[in-house]
């Protein structure tokens, strides 16, 4: 089976095309040109020091509440100026998870208004679009791929420092064209997140060999759900028991860091279902000194990155 994109000589004509409604468009050549988007996006996003994909390869395992205690963590530091782009068009959580469900979104002069939470956090997601929380969002490729150029060169995100992308899960459509439209500007790496089961881990290694077959860099994988640590007695339990060793034997065997382990807490799920930051409401917990940590090695992550861009420039 065909990974990564086709090249464009073979477009169209490869095997994995068959079947494709846009195989006639590609093999004729039109499709070949560089999408002048590309260029625009660059200069939109050109205000922005660091953009940060969070990844999963299986749904379920906490990734869009990852990506919102994330953002609320960097938005913590009042001189920080944070945006949170949810891309899940097809299951977009993160108006939910951030308190803002019923907002819409407003045009302006210079684009698209992202919704705030506070000050210095913005939100953009197709979930402001939609008339109700329970419509379906029932589009093929194309149609998603062209919100999703949208959102990154109409939204009028400003001076930023930091852009926090939320993927759906998988290695398809909105994970090439996010890949794609960024590709004129930096991109700082993603952040896989996993749970400690093999079925999930199996998911998480197709995720990883996407992120090197497109060269995009990998800031770290985050273990969700690992263990349940008892508010009252402080044991842990092993609700997902990682039968290969986890998201730990995983790191070691492809040799990349792991950010952390976030154990299994009541009060986060309850605290997305109010739409309230978790790391605001139970500050002193294990999971959220565990988000900590992992959001300091994110911003340790950045600073380097950064360096080293402008080393090479």
């Amino acid at each position: 089976m065909q990974e990564g994109p086709v090249p464009s000589e073979q477009a169209g004509k490869s095997a994995s095309c068959q079947g494709c409604p846009n195989q006639k468009l590609c093999a004729s050549g039109a499709a070949s040109a560089p999408d002048p988007a590309i260029a625009e996006i660059g200069a939109k996003l050109s205000t922005v020091q660091h953009k940060i994909l969070v990844l999963s390869g299986k749904g379920g395992v906490g990734k869009s509440t990852f990506s919102a205690h994330l953002a609320h963590a960097l938005a913590s530091d009042s001189t920080k100026e944070v945006a949170l782009l949810d891309v899940d068009i097809c299951g977009p959580s993160i108006p939910r998870i951030m308190g803002l469900e019923g907002e819409q979104v407003h045009q302006s002069g210079s684009g698209w208004s992202p919704v705030y939470v506070d000050d210095n956090l913005a939100v953009m997601s197709i979930g402001f679009l939609l008339s109700s929380p329970d419509d379906a969002v029932i589009w093929r490729g194309p149609k998603k791929n062209g919100m999703i150029k949208q959102f990154l060169r109409d939204v009028d995100w400003g001076e930023l420092d930091f852009l926090i992308v939320d993927t759906p899960p998988g290695t398809s459509d909105e994970h090439l064209s996010v890949v794609q439209y960024l590709s004129s500007t930096h991109v700082d790496g993603a952040v896989i997140i996993t749970t400690p089961q093999e079925v999930s881990l199996q998911d998480v290694r197709k995720e990883i060999r996407f992120c090197r077959k497109v060269k995009l860099p990998i800031i770290g994988v985050v273990e969700n759900m690992s263990g349940f640590v008892c508010p009252k007695c402080k044991n842990t339990s092993q609700i997902f028991p990682p039968t290969s060793g986890g998201a730990e034997q995983m790191c070691a065997d492809l040799n990349l860091p792991l950010l952390g382990k976030v154990p299994l807490d009541p009060r986060i799920a309850r605290s997305c279902d109010e739409g309230r930051s978790f790391l605001a409401e139970v500050p002193d917990s294990p999971a959220a000194q565990a988000y900590q940590r992992i959001v300091q090695s994110i911003r340790d992550f950045c600073s380097n990155s950064m360096m080293e861009e402008r080393s090479t420039t």
